[in-house]
């Protein structure tokens, strides 16, 4: 298995989440090499819908950067986004995704369905799949383990 250092850190973020309680998912965003923006989720937490690590990493993206065009950036999440995050990103106009493990109830970037296809929507990110996807899975395996035998 190939280590991503982003992906690294965005698998760091996803056991911040699993602490909390929250479906472990972790993002950052990355601009020219340096990561800008960093979040897990915090549905639970905040009793948000909105609370995705995704929208809250693209959120603290944009204020850092002072807009909301972040087509010189990328995304590393641990999960492939569902349907709302896949929208936050063509929204954002991000130039690439990358994500971990694949979402077989709710992945929109091709599990599902595929949100972020060619020729969709106005803008289409590069979209690369399975990054560290052992790892990635292995987090979301064991937080809904430990749940159930609860």
């Amino acid at each position: 298995m190939m280590i991503n250092p982003y992906m690294e850190q965005a698998l760091i973020e996803a056991k911040k989440a699993a602490s909390l309680g929250e479906v472990p998912v972790g993002a950052v965003i990355v601009n020219n090499g340096k990561i800008i923006a960093r979040a897990h989720n915090h549905r639970e937490t905040d009793n948000n819908a909105l609370a995705h690590a995704e929208i809250i990493a693209i959120d603290e993206a944009c204020k850092k950067l002072g807009r909301w065009r972040l087509e010189d950036s990328e995304i590393y999440v641990t999960l492939e986004p569902c349907p709302m995050c896949a929208g936050a990103i063509i929204n954002s106009r991000l130039k690439a995704v990358y994500f971990g493990a694949y979402d077989s109830k709710a992945g929109a970037c091709g599990s599902v369905v595929d949100l972020l296809r060619e020729g969709l929507f106005n803008h289409t990110p590069d979209v690369y799949c399975g990054i560290m996807e052992d790892a990635c899975q292995l987090i979301l395996t064991e937080f809904f383990k430990n749940l159930r035998s609860t």
